[in-house]
């Protein structure tokens, strides 16, 4: 009976340990900042193609890595701007350290961004430009009909870590 109480005690022993071990493996590599670092890192107006055009502050989001790197994204108010940035730029980034975001190969630096988005829940593409207005790259964006929240702009953490423009996720590595 000893025996068979502490094989009980053994399995449950190490049921506890699993069940506290797994959320630690599902951990994103990024963390959501927010207070005084995303009020002092959150830019006023983003410089793309000559234009300083305004971010939107409700619509950004900082993150940061383990490594203590910073990428910080932000809707564009482009209203008011000649068609052809409208139709080009939804966003910007800016990136501390070499990144791929819906598998688009980033450096260090500062991009803007738009998406075109698929017939109903089509995959949607997402372009990336440098300051120039240049195609940096342009990837997939899938569409997540299960996104319980969707909002204009928010990065999700986890495994993996998505940067969402409404239901269209991108993967951050």
């Amino acid at each position: 009976m000893k025996k068979i109480l502490w094989m009980g005690a053994s399995a449950l022993a190490g049921a506890v340990l699993v069940g506290l071990a797994a959320p630690v493996l599902a951990q994103s590599d990024f963390e959501v900042l927010k207070g005084k670092a995303f009020d002092t890192a959150v830019v006023k107006d983003f410089y793309l193609e000559g234009n300083a055009v305004p971010t939107q502050k409700r619509n950004a989001v900082l993150i940061q890595s383990t490594d203590g790197k910073r990428m910080l994204f932000a809707l564009l108010d482009t209203s008011g701007y000649g068609a052809d940035i409208q139709a080009k730029y939804i966003g910007m980034a800016i990136v501390e350290k070499p990144v791929s975001i819906g598998g688009v190969a980033l450096g260090v630096g500062a991009y803007g961004f738009g998406l075109e988005k698929g017939e109903r829940e089509a995959p949607g593409t997402f372009q990336v430009y440098d300051l120039a207005g240049e195609k940096v790259g342009s990837g997939e964006a899938t569409y997540d009909a299960a996104l319980a929240q969707p909002v204009p702009l928010q990065v999700v953490t986890g495994a993996p870590t998505r940067l969402y423009l409404g239901r269209y996720g991108l993967d951050i590595k």
